[in-house]
């Protein structure tokens, strides 16, 4: 594989290697106030370019199921296939941090199955895993971190829980401490924080609450659907280059690489039935 990070020294104008993101680092961008761009990444090809680019953290997410995979959910993806996705992303030697998700299943049996499922994440080429939940799943994370592996929790819009949430629906807008109430965001994001995490994504939840969470938090916190004040923040690849054809309040497409998607492949479809591809300049004598 050629040096990418030439290529980036290059485009950027300057000649210092650019560091490896590791998990310290995410500890010490919050104490210095440096934002963290996360994004998320599901193959090695889109994980060289969003590396190229500049992110911090490459997250393989369990979003490959709806993104992907066409399912309606994250529920369906297994532990087989985030350990291809992650391997594949890993793959690509990014200089930005690879966070695998731990899929709906693999951990909400307890401490030994998240350890287990944990490992078999980082012998893919993960160096931090990221599960959902909080006072519920404080344990597992506990038990995950003493086996000296990184995690990175996951509270608010919380898509594993799409059946209780009732979809995917904003959280903490109501007092009280029941699962997804202001008072118990508040408890969850302690509880992940004390059982270890080294980072915490808040999504889908009331900006105020978020701020509020991040300034109590002594681990960075990424926001997405969480307004501008949480430390970092992270969106679906495939929304940020504009190639959904979903449409969410809180994402913003940077690029529109669907229509040119779409006009790319029909140029070419309309080439090979008039048979002028391939062209002469194309062939072989």
């Amino acid at each position: 594989m050629f040096d990418r990070n030439i290529r980036v020294m290059a485009a950027n104008g300057d000649h210092t290697p650019r560091a490896k993101v590791t998990v310290p680092w995410l500890l010490q961008a919050k104490h210095e106030g440096r934002r963290i761009a996360m994004i998320t990444a599901y193959d090695a090809t889109f994980a060289a370019i969003a590396d190229d680019a500049g992110v911090d953290v490459l997250l393989v997410g369990d979003s490959v199921a709806t993104v992907m995979q066409g399912e309606r959910t994250t529920l369906p993806v297994s532990l087989e296939e985030m350990v291809y996705h992650t391997r594949i992303v890993a793959a690509a030697r990014p200089k930005a941090l690879v966070v695998g998700d731990l899929p709906f299943g693999t951990y909400q049996q307890g401490a030994t199955t998240g350890i287990d499922s944990s490992v078999r994440i980082i012998k893919a080429g993960a160096e931090c895993v990221k599960l959902e939940g909080g006072v519920s799943v404080a344990h597992v994370i506990e038990a995950i971190a003493t086996a000296d592996i990184p995690v990175m929790g996951h509270i608010g819009l919380t898509p594993q829980s799409y059946h209780r949430m009732g979809g995917n629906k904003i959280q903490g807008r109501q007092h009280g401490d029941q699962a997804g109430q202001r008072d118990r965001l508040l408890q969850d994001a302690h509880a992940v924080e004390q059982a270890g995490a080294c980072a915490l994504v808040i999504e889908g939840v009331p900006a105020d609450l978020a701020a509020e969470i991040t300034g109590k938090m002594s681990i960075p916190t990424i926001g997405i659907g969480a307004g501008p004040s949480c430390d970092g923040q992270v969106l679906v690849l495939h929304d940020v280059l504009g190639l959904s054809h979903r449409k969410l309040s809180f994402a913003k497409p940077y690029a529109d690489l669907l229509s040119a998607s779409t006009n790319a492949i029909s140029e070419y479809v309309k080439e090979v039935r008039d048979n002028t591809w391939p062209d002469a300049e194309h062939s072989f004598s």
